[in-house]
């Protein structure tokens, strides 16, 4: 099995920005524990991070034969993009978007997502432990299904 996973906008801060909110891991410490998971797992994984939203349009439009799944985080696009939301649903593919911080509990601006519609689940608010249970998911998901 093959996962791409997309970390959004401004993921690329994370150990630096808001560490009450984010937690004090870095994109790399996150992206090892990813890379362990999926090893124990059996499953590969890619693993990319774009602040810019036509490039993370692109990645999961480019995704057919490539990768069975997809586990995205796509930051404040959540909310406002509709492109990667319709990229999601175009793919094809069985996706599960996480979020470091319960979004639920934050900003109203932040209780709306629109790409969880498109999405097998959600995950949010467990902090890096979210991607690897996406990534537990959709492997558990593959076998069984």
């Amino acid at each position: 099995m093959k996962i791409l996973v997309i970390h959004g906008p401004n993921l690329q801060l994370l150990g630096k920005r808001e560490p009450d909110v984010y937690g004090s891991a870095t994109l790399k410490q996150i992206n090892g524990e990813i890379r362990k998971c999926a090893k124990s797992l059996g499953v590969l994984v890619t693993i990319v991070q774009s602040n810019h939203e036509g490039e993370i349009v692109e990645r999961i439009g480019s995704t057919a034969g490539k990768y069975d799944a997809l586990v995205i985080n796509p930051g404040a696009y959540t909310h406002t993009s509709v492109a990667i939301r319709d990229a999601i649903a175009g793919s094809g593919l069985p996706a599960v978007e996480v979020h470091l911080s319960n979004t639920s509990a934050r900003e109203e601006f932040r209780r709306h997502s629109l790409t969880a519609p498109v999405c097998k689940g959600t995950i949010a608010g467990f902090g890096p432990l979210g991607y690897l249970l996406a990534i537990e998911a959709l492997a558990r998901g593959e076998r069984s299904g």
